[in-house]
């Protein structure tokens, strides 16, 4: 039989500003590789985005968890935009027809990361909060 163990990080954790810089990075890194060799972002940017919901999540600090729910839709969207700009040129038309077209491929990626992050969020924020059963209980 096997256990499962959880991989042990030295220290707290990520900040705020170290899921941020992360997660756009990865999110950048591989936006580029696959508009540079596709010429449109696809399942390697999807994963990506995923991996970094589940990481940011995962090594971040107590009260980071904001943070890594929100940031890699926003790190998509600047990345994506930029670089459909730099290898589009600047053409409008163009440029917008790719940015909703990239938008639009990664749509399921971005809807169930979040989806799993809110869930996370919401479900330590509910932890955090007293029970207000134990007051009904108790007249």
């Amino acid at each position: 039989m096997s256990t499962a163990t959880k991989i042990a990080i030295q220290g707290p954790g990520l900040k705020k500003q170290g899921i941020v810089v992360l997660q756009s990075f990865f999110i950048g890194f591989f936006t580029f590789v696959e508009l540079w060799l596709r010429s449109g972002v696809g399942i390697l940017t999807g994963v990506m985005i995923l991996l970094s919901f589940y990481g940011a999540l995962r090594f971040g600090r107590p009260g980071t968890t904001y943070v890594s729910v929100v940031t890699p839709p926003l790190a998509f969207a600047a990345n994506a935009l930029l670089w459909i700009m730099i290898f589009d040129g600047f053409r409008p038309s163009r440029v917008g027809i790719d940015f909703i077209a990239a938008l639009a491929s990664q749509a399921p990626f971005l809807i169930i990361g979040a989806a799993y992050g809110w869930f996370v969020y919401l479900n330590a924020k509910a932890k955090t909060k007293p029970s207000k059963r134990k007051g009904l209980v108790e007249n």
